[in-house]
């Protein structure tokens, strides 16, 4: 099964403040801030939602083609991605902008001071699908990602006017899009990923209730937080999956896009929608015991054994096959 997964590619520059940003501000000249802060460390990350969900896939073995834009500095992100079992020979590079990156400063109150760099992002309005498609033999799901707004809305109706199946998943991107926009994107999909908050700012958005939705995607899938995730489906009872149990809590970056990556891992396997979340679920726990959204690594022994303990030997020996 091919998978392109369409979506932000950026890097994070992290750095830590030992002070706080409050004692540096001074309440009569907030209107002439001039601060700079000299911090003690520099932590460069890769991240960006397409970027994470098919490092997942790839580190799973189900190579997927990540599809979107990025500058003439991605090229080590590129040599990882590809270690990493990712095609990037779809990816668009920039002649003119940097990869798309997030700088930011955390003090030691943990308040944060941010900017966010689209760059060469604003690009992948410019990737046709079909292109990709040629390339690789055809496609078979397209998962539409958070990344460039005007990238998202034409993947989406390519696909629809090509007809090959897709994934809607706004995540970043719901804030800033209309009520319109959203029942584009949404409507005709094979899966609508959202988590929880999300689900309902999607409904108050878009004015159709849940049942509404269902009625205009084939399987709603809506990620719980530490209860785990929901599939629903017009007229069938859902299905619900657990999280595995956490060794530690590090970070909860990048959990929703490695639970994507093991979902569209379970699909391209073929094994079953239960499954797939089950994947998903042990991903994502990998992800949040670690710092960094592509620092995990995925032992399959180690993998396999917590995700016995999890969801039993009769799942796991469905997906041990796929990982051997």
């Amino acid at each position: 099964m091919r998978i392109a997964v369409t979506g932000s590619i950026a890097t994070d520059h992290l750095m830590t403040f030992p002070g706080r940003f409050a004692d540096q501000l001074v309440a009569d000249q907030l209107h002439t801030v001039s601060l700079s802060f000299l911090v003690d460390n520099l932590d460069v990350r890769r991240g960006g939602v397409g970027a994470n969900i098919a490092f997942g896939m790839g580190v799973l073995g189900t190579q997927p083609i990540l599809v979107g834009a990025v500058g003439s500095d991605f090229d080590d992100y590129r040599a990882w991605l590809d270690r990493h079992g990712v095609d990037t020979g779809s990816v668009r590079t920039s002649e003119v902008l940097h990869t798309a990156r997030f700088v930011c400063t955390t003090d030691a109150d943990h308040n944060q001071i941010g900017s966010f760099y689209t760059g060469a992002m604003s690009e992948a309005r410019l990737i046709e699908l079909k292109s990709v498609a040629d390339r690789v033999g055809g496609l078979d799901l397209v998962s539409i990602g958070a990344d460039d707004p005007e990238a998202m809305l034409r993947h989406t109706e390519e696909c629809r006017s090509r007809g090959i199946p897709f994934a809607a998943d706004f995540s970043q991107q719901i804030a800033r899009m209309n009520g319109e926009e959203i029942r584009i994107l949404l409507d005709g999909a094979t899966y609508l990923f959202s988590n929880e908050y999300e689900k309902g700012l999607i409904e108050s958005k878009t004015g159709w209730s849940d049942e509404e939705i269902l009625s205009r995607v084939g399987h709603r899938v809506t990620t719980l937080g530490a209860r785990g995730v929901r599939i629903d489906r017009a007229g069938q009872d859902p299905i619900e999956v657990g999280c595995a149990e956490e060794e530690r809590k590090a970070d909860p970056t990048g959990v929703g896009d490695a639970f994507r990556a093991g979902f569209l891992s379970g699909l391209a396997w073929g094994v079953s929608l239960e499954r797939a979340a089950q994947v998903g679920c042990m991903l994502a726990t990998l992800v949040i015991e670690t710092v960094g959204t592509q620092e995990y690594t995925l032992r399959r022994t180690h993998f396999m054994d917590r995700f016995t303990k999890a969801y039993g030997d009769e799942a796991a020996s469905e997906v041990r096959k796929h990982l051997s």
